[in-house]
């Protein structure tokens, strides 16, 4: 078992308390982008509540607002030619639902292709085909199913290119833009279909239960009936794989390890091949199946030592690319890099706000479970404090099918600043650790997944690093499901607790699934539960009907938007902690903390969360 949790930041200064503003302001320049010719850098820039689409000629430096919005934030954009981009706008008074837009590089030509009602749309490539359509997929014919249409960026006429049977969950293109894969399910079981060219009808080529990942990456230019896909199919971990369509079998593993779990693939469309894939164990790493992505890194870690680095977006050539770099302690830094030079630009911080020398260090550890399940997770000390009997805050991840991973994390580091020595548990059910690690939290939301939390507090308080009277759990979405869920089930372990956007009815939940994911019911039913034939269980593990269980203060904050919680219930599940004189503290978002009014909701929201915190577990 690895501990590596005695020492805390190394700093000889005193910790200066950072205030809440510097950890969750928004950023000045986001979603950086290359046009495919390379010539033409474009970005988000805020400007007060106003956020714009700006562009910067490479070569002369110059830039452009080509966008006027006064309040409504982009959600997305990306380049379709060398001169047009295309972008989605927030709807107005309608969360999640966006409307689209396309412009020229200089500011003219502004029109909307959509407008859709209450439909979605979504584009399935980012090119123009015919230099005049891009694929798109709606649910605008039937709110349960996306059919494809062709949508003219011309004159914004949309014409069905496939109607979808009422089965298919995800159509593909290839590296031209046109319709070759689709994924069907029946609830369960999900199918690949593959077709030579447009125009021929799909056909079967592989099926596996929900529980196996296949995920294509791109399809063979050059090579009939190949697909590049991540797959563990017969085998516990992903693999890299080349599968053959006209057989459904394995042609190539490309790259496998029982013990690394491939998690990205890179895709050139230059080398007409995967160039590397991406493994996690407590950090990502990647392996490298060509040589010129690997001399690309090289020379990335010689101009940005000590950091991780990432390509978000690269032009057609694959020469210009733009870079972003992260450590544990520094949300990091934009570049962009010209591979025929080796040189680097840096564009802007992630974060300028934030001092990595003043951040604390996020350490990997692992325990075992009472099922003798091995657990991993991190935990991240608060600076110049011993490094025993601490306070803690439990801080389980949002999901349930994601993971913590390795890297800069606002949330843990603001909790750090404020002297709590900081838990993050990847619980089974959780990804990135194999097919048998993930299947093991199925219909364990109420079972096992908390014994994984209850273990792992165990263990904190076996190794002398929590004061055992002094530990919260706190989490956002699935997260604060657990964080909830956990104060009844685990009596007496935690001093308080915390929910931010969290699931409290098992039963509300599933009814709030949307129409267009109705296919995949059974799927959630195996992976959460049945409410028609496991009610007991469902009950048992829903929060909401559990309020005369909970003893100890309780923090929540939901959002009377959030489609995917009863506001009504919430309130009545407070009603029901305060009439039992239980200290409660709730927090009604106007917005979500990821809309266009994001940086004072998440204001509010963590400077709430330190009150309560402060109130329950450091003055206690």
């Amino acid at each position: 078992m690895l501990i590596v949790v005695l020492a805390a930041c190394q700093q000889k200064t005193t910790v200066k308390v950072i205030p809440v503003a510097d950890f969750f302001r928004s950023q000045d320049k986001a979603s950086y982008a290359i046009s495919p010719d390379g010539k033409t850098l474009s970005y988000l820039k805020l400007q007060g509540k106003k956020q714009n689409l700006f562009v910067e000629d490479l070569e002369t430096g110059k830039s452009l607002q080509i966008t006027q919005l006064d309040q409504k934030k982009i959600n997305y954009y990306f380049w379709v030619s060398d001169d047009e981009l295309i972008y989605y706008k927030e709807k107005s008074g309608v969360e999640r639902l966006s409307d689209i837009f396309i412009i020229n590089k200089n500011g003219r030509n502004e029109r909307q292709l959509s407008d859709n009602g209450k439909s979605r749309i979504r584009v399935l490539k980012d090119q123009l085909v015919d230099k005049q359509f891009i694929l798109v997929s709606s649910n605008k014919r039937d709110s349960t199913v996306f059919d494809v249409y062709r949508l003219n960026v011309r004159d914004g006429k949309m014409e069905m290119a496939i109607k979808n049977p009422g089965n298919i969950t995800d159509w593909i293109t290839d590296a031209q833009g046109k319709l070759r894969l689709a994924t069907s399910s029946d609830g369960v079981n999900e199918t690949l279909l593959y077709r030579d060219k447009e125009g021929q009808p799909f056909r079967p080529v592989i099926t596996n239960n929900f529980k196996t990942t296949f995920k294509p990456i791109a399809l063979s230019e050059d090579r009939p009936n190949i697909v590049y896909a991540i797959s563990n199919v017969n085998r516990d971990k992903n693999a890299l794989v080349e599968l053959d369509c006209a057989t459904g079998k394995e042609d190539k593993v490309l790259f496998s390890n029982d013990t690394l779990n491939v998690v990205e693939a890179q895709y050139s469309n230059v080398k007409k091949g995967v160039t590397f894939v991406v493994c996690e164990t407590w950090k990502k790493e990647k392996v490298y199946l060509d040589a010129s992505a690997k001399k690309v890194y090289a020379r990335l870690d010689e101009l940005l030592p000590g950091t991780e680095s990432k390509i978000i977006d690269k032009d057609r050539a694959e020469n210009i690319f733009i870079v972003r770099t992260f450590t544990d302690k520094d949300p990091g830094s934009f570049y962009v890099y010209f591979a025929d030079k080796g040189t680097i630009r840096k564009l802007s911080d992630y974060n300028p706000s934030i001092k990595a020398a003043e951040m604390c260090e996020m350490k990997p550890i692992t325990f075992n479970s009472r099922d003798g399940l091995k657990i991993h997770g991190y935990l991240t000390m608060p600076a110049n404090q011993a490094s025993q009997h601490l306070p803690v805050v439990i801080l389980p991840h949002n999901g349930p099918g994601n993971r913590n991973s390795w890297g800069y994390n606002a949330e843990v580091q603001f909790l750090a600043n404020r002297g709590y020595a900081v838990f993050q548990i990847n619980y089974r059910g959780s990804s990135g650790y194999g097919k048998s690690f993930m299947a093991a939290g199925f219909g364990q939301w109420g079972g096992k997944i908390q014994q994984d939390i209850s273990d792992g507090v165990k263990w904190l308080v076996n190794e002398k690093i929590a004061n055992p009277k002094k530990i919260a759990i706190y989490g956002t979405g699935f997260g604060g499901y657990i964080a909830l869920n956990s104060l009844y089930s685990s009596p007496g372990t935690f001093a308080c607790g915390g929910s931010n956007s969290g699931v409290i009815n098992l039963f509300s939940y599933l009814k709030s699934i949307p129409p267009f994911l109705k296919t995949n019911l059974q799927m959630y039913y195996e992976i959460i539960g049945n409410p028609v034939t496991e009610v007991d269980y469902m009950r048992q593990a829903s929060p909401v009907f559990h309020a005369d269980k909970i003893t100890v203060p309780v923090f929540l904050a939901q959002s009377p938007k959030d489609p995917r919680s009863n506001a009504g219930e919430a309130i009545q599940f407070v009603k029901e902690l305060k009439k039992r004189n239980v200290n409660v503290t709730y927090l009604e978002k106007e917005n979500n903390e990821f809309s266009a009014q994001g940086e004072e909701v998440r204001q509010k929201l963590y400077t709430a969360l330190e009150q309560f915190l402060s109130a329950n577990l450091l003055k206690k």
